[in-house]
């Protein structure tokens, strides 16, 4: 009888000992768990972000530059905006920002981007691939009071831009890319 007891006492304590750890393992799970979903809410917050600057930058290039509304480029560009262009320089500003865009379009009015076949977002940071096109229909300035006369041609080339966004969406850094040579090449008269 006293065997029974202290088998029927082990069997309690290692009954009790198993419920604790099952608790303590369901515990665990449900740690787990939570964890696993606070990550997917949190990706899933910033896809959402990353899918609201790529669709603001669709609107920049497809309406905001390729129609000149730069009454609508704050919605993108944050006041003090540094721009980096692909000849090395850098300006500060979206007012000079549009100044710089609007002298694109003074010998190829009809400059446009109207496609992104590549866009990629992490985090904070951007990159669209498009392609620039126009034609070359009006005199070019150079700066010092000459001009390059149209010829007449058709440029299109591959660019791409890597922004920068703040948390109220519009981008306080922009890096902008296209091959000027090849540009320049496509618009000049052979």
């Amino acid at each position: 009888m006293k065997n029974s007891f202290i088998t029927k006492g082990l069997a309690g304590i290692a009954m009790a000992v198993l419920f604790t750890a099952n608790a303590q393992s369901q515990t665990k799970k449900s740690a787990k768990s939570d964890d696993v979903l606070k990550q997917i809410k949190e990706l899933t917050a910033a896809n959402e972000i990353i899918s609201k600057n790529l669709a603001t930058f669709d609107t920049l290039d497809y309406t905001v530059f390729s129609n000149r509304d730069w009454k609508r480029l704050h919605e993108s560009h944050a006041k003090d905006i540094i721009v980096h262009f692909p000849d090395g320089h850098s300006e500060k500003g979206i007012e000079q920002h549009i100044k710089t865009l609007d002298a694109m379009f003074v010998y190829a009015p009809d400059t446009r981007i109207k496609e992104h076949p590549i866009k990629i977002g992490s985090g904070n940071i951007t990159a669209v691939m498009g392609y620039m096109e126009g034609t070359f229909t009006q005199p070019m300035p150079l700066g010092d009071g000459t001009f390059i006369q149209p010829t007449g041609k058709k440029f299109k080339l591959p660019m791409a831009t890597i922004g920068i966004w703040k948390a109220d969406g519009t981008m306080s850094e922009e890096f902008l890319f296209w091959d000027n040579k090849s540009y320049m090449d496509q618009i000049m008269a052979k």
